[in-house]
């Protein structure tokens, strides 16, 4: 049964999407672009093609693949737009200091003819699957939390010369890219925050250090750091062990809260 009708969305809606008119060369674009995020805000708890057409009169499947995967439109510049629009917008501006937080989503798939696909770890089912990962930057500044950018990880196994592959890039080099896009928006994080996935990537905390970013983050429990001692003897240990050798006075309760 068909839940939701083009002409039920409410006003603001329409308005929201005619701030992104000129990033559409056609008028099916434009009213593709509509259905499209019409589904993304439907209650549906499936988000693909097929559950959004069946959900909504008047929307095609194959309209809305047609706009997704060939029709001439960039989604670089409709995030960008977004970004503009949310910056200007007082509940969602983007201020100084904010933390930036970096991560990556698994998600499982069937088959080999999504792009990206392959044999690795999917977080949502917390182990190695056949499936797709993309990277994505979020801010957090106590008070909101909002999503910046993503990008697909392109599996080696999805493309023709595997690690050779020009297009193959690995999680951190993404995330690298990801945070220049921010820093180039004129952006000021005023921290980056990542997991043990990152925070053991000493290549890729080198690059923080290069662009001046202040990082939290986790790391494994066997990763050996150097620790220098009142006397500036320096002594490398594993992290366990150095935990273990501090006493509880050392330790302070971090009331941070990120959503």
């Amino acid at each position: 049964m068909k839940e939701t009708t083009s002409a039920a969305m409410p006003p603001c809606f329409e308005r929201w999407c005619q701030r992104f008119d000129d990033l559409f060369s056609h008028k099916a674009q434009k009213r593709e672009f509509r259905h499209y995020v019409g589904g993304l805000l439907g209650e549906s708890e499936r988000k693909n093609l097929s559950q959004m057409a069946e959900n909504a009169v008047e929307v095609s499947y194959h309209r809305l693949h047609h706009f997704l995967t060939e029709a001439p439109w960039s989604s670089s510049q409709v995030n960008e737009r977004r970004l503009e629009i949310m910056n200007k917008c007082s509940q969602t501006r983007i201020s100084r200091g904010f933390s930036l937080i970096i991560d990556d989503s698994g998600h499982r798939k069937s088959g080999n003819f999504t792009a990206g696909v392959g044999r690795q770890y999917i977080g949502e089912i917390g182990k190695t699957d056949n499936g797709i990962v993309v990277v994505t930057t979020h801010l957090d500044d106590g008070k909101k939390s909002l999503p910046l950018d993503i990008e697909l990880y392109q599996h080696a196994d999805s493309l023709s010369q595997g690690k050779q592959d020009p297009l193959f890039e690995k999680k951190p080099e993404l995330a690298i890219k990801l945070i220049d896009r921010v820093i180039n928006r004129k952006y000021h994080p005023g921290i980056v925050i990542v997991d043990a996935g990152y925070g053991n990537n000493t290549s890729f905390l080198l690059e923080l250090e290069k662009r001046q970013l202040k990082y939290l983050g986790g790391l494994a429990k066997n990763r050996k750091v150097n620790v220098a001692s009142q006397d500036e003897i320096q002594q490398t240990i594993r992290l366990d062990e150095l935990a273990q050798s501090l006493s509880k006075e050392a330790f302070k309760k971090n009331s941070t809260k990120l959503r």
